[in-house]
């Protein structure tokens, strides 16, 4: 498998598939979430060739899993 480092060109993630959130106005100011092999990737939807913050995807999914329970704990 090939190593992904953070800041690595979207062009060097053929085989990922971009999701960009049901929530994006039409203005475009958000970002797109793809999962490659065991990592998750962000991008800016503005700038689809850019650059790419890789993680675990496992710690992606917990950052998303805390932040809807602390939501909710305030709501």
């Amino acid at each position: 498998m090939t190593e992904i480092r953070n800041g690595v060109s979207a062009d060097d993630l053929p085989d990922t598939t971009w999701r960009k959130s049901s929530y994006s106005g039409a203005v475009g100011n958000c970002v797109e979430l793809g999962w490659s092999g065991a990592r998750a990737a962000v991008r800016n939807s503005r700038d689809p060739h850019g650059p790419v913050l890789a993680v675990p995807a496992g710690s992606l999914l917990s950052l998303v899993n805390n932040t809807v329970s602390i939501g909710e704990r305030r709501a």
